[in-house]
């Protein structure tokens, strides 16, 4: 029988942490993100370069609550926090310039949630 409820350590201080902050700093953000982890691990997001690339612009902060897949190609410069990057998807990050991140990085780095596009 399986149980309904999520067992990930990570995932579960990730969670308590993103609520934690959105109420510290008052950013609704954080408690969607929280919110999207919450679901089952198959309806996370799995999003490809290529459409990173089409939906973004040069210097775009983007999160995906999810994961980062390498189809595709990235033309220009992004910083992409992610719950996971397929390791294609982060060498064509890099060499374009980008930086990966992960989501309790970025929740550390802007505490306040400004400019983040959310994908996914």
């Amino acid at each position: 029988m399986k149980h309904n409820y999520k067992t990930n350590p990570l995932i579960l201080d990730l969670i308590t942490g993103l609520k934690k902050q959105s109420r510290e700093s008052e950013a609704p953000l954080w408690r969607d993100i929280a919110h999207r982890l919450t679901r089952p691990t198959r309806q996370y997001t799995a999003i490809n370069l290529s459409r990173l690339n089409r939906h973004t612009q040069d210097k775009d902060l983007v999160l995906v609550p999810g994961k980062v897949l390498g189809a595709g190609e990235i033309n220009h410069t992004l910083t992409v926090a992610a719950l996971g990057f397929s390791a294609g998807a982060k060498d064509k990050i890099t060499a374009a310039g980008g930086s990966c991140l992960t989501i309790e990085e970025l929740m550390n780095k802007n505490p306040d949630g400004a400019r983040v596009k959310i994908m996914g």
